[in-house]
């Protein structure tokens, strides 16, 4: 994917487009304007800087790269990024539809989509999904697409790392701001950067469950905050739909993820959990092959992927589950955790060293 459409992909998501990617020093890192009549005052404000990519409805701007001595990149776009049932393109060979959450089980898959949460019934149709894949290990086939992303992930339980108006900006039509086109008002057009971002982390103190921005617009703050408090393994069951997500577009398919309907090794399924962060890596199996699926700030995606044999994959499962090789050395063999240990510690992908939550969590 072009720095274009990575940019884009950033903006929607509400998460960096690679692991540790650094916001840039002047401005946000990605702007998206409704009205091509505001980009002269976005400019002068420094809303958008050097380092900055911003999209400008019908403007003659082409893709560039950004630099600090380039200026921003202006990127122009027809349709909409921002309307559920809407589409924008990048000038000929870049499509984004963008669609309500509710309606994708229903529509068929035609290129890179967008999914919004737009309701309440779009965010329980979510609930629902993640409830279903947690409970019984089947997550929604369009989900899991390699051409489907969801929009403001932050709000959705993946945690507030790398969101706020340093990373994204949407600026409407009547010319409010915020990091997202569901999202509460953090300023108006000709405010700084400085006081978007003090207003973003004021109405983000003090709440249970971040973010209480990206989709204020939309959702009761109360009900979206109870709802992830209840479900505290929301942001593993987002990290389990990216890897499944990831290793579809390989050819990889029919696969199970460890802790959501069940455990590669059935004796593990009684024990509580220590793997519900997002952050802890990702068992996937199916009848032919064990995956282990993880973070890493050294890979340009974010993202390992290590295919293990049997006994590994079931040595890594106790680890994961566990949270040390004593405890797991009762459901896996010892030589086996040992080497296992050894090996993810040393690409730095430790499977061990979580607590254990609370059963029934």
């Amino acid at each position: 994917m072009s720095a274009t459409k990575r940019h884009l992909m950033q903006w929607g998501t509400g998460r960096p487009a690679t692991a540790g990617s650094r916001e840039p020093r002047h401005g946000a890192a990605t702007v998206v304007l409704e009205d091509p009549g505001h980009l002269a005052a976005v400019l002068a404000s420094g809303l958008a800087g050097p380092e900055s990519v911003v999209f400008v409805p019908g403007h003659p701007g082409t893709e560039a790269d950004t630099g600090p001595d380039s200026g921003p990149a202006v990127i122009g776009y027809e349709g909409s990024f921002s309307e559920p049932g809407g589409e924008g393109s990048i000038g000929s060979d870049f499509y984004l539809q963008v669609q309500s959450y509710g309606v994708s089980a229903y529509m068929s898959v035609v290129g890179p989509t967008l999914l919004r949460v737009a309701d309440d019934n779009d965010f329980e149709a979510f609930l629902d999904d993640a409830d279903r894949a947690r409970h019984d290990g089947v997550f929604a086939d369009f989900l899991t697409h390699p051409v489907m992303q969801l929009a403001d992930l932050p709000a959705l339980g993946a945690g507030p790392a790398g969101d706020g108006p340093l990373l994204r900006l949407h600026i409407a039509a009547d010319g409010s701001l915020s990091t997202s086109p569901a999202g509460r008002r953090l300023g108006t057009l000709g405010d700084s950067p400085d006081v978007l971002a003090e207003n973003w982390q004021r109405l983000n103190e003090g709440v249970a469950q971040a973010c209480s921005v990206a989709l204020g617009l939309v959702l009761p703050e109360d009900g979206r905050s109870a709802a992830l408090a209840a479900r505290p393994w929301l942001g593993r069951y987002l990290a389990a739909v990216e890897g499944l997500r990831d290793l579809r577009a390989r050819g990889l398919d029919r696969l199970r993820v460890s802790g959501f309907g069940g455990r590669m090794a059935p004796a593990l399924e009684a024990v509580p959990g220590a793997d519900l962060g997002g952050d802890v890596p990702l068992l996937l199996w199916n009848e032919d092959a064990s995956f282990l699926y993880g973070a890493d700030a050294s890979s340009g995606s974010g993202r390992r992927l290590f295919q293990l044999e049997r006994k590994a994959a079931q040595a890594a499962e106790a680890l994961l589950v566990l949270g040390s090789r004593p405890a797991a050395a009762e459901f896996a063999d010892e030589e086996h955790l040992a080497a296992v240990d050894r090996f993810f510690t040393g690409v730095g992908l430790p499977l061990a060293g979580a607590a254990p939550v609370p059963a029934g969590r």
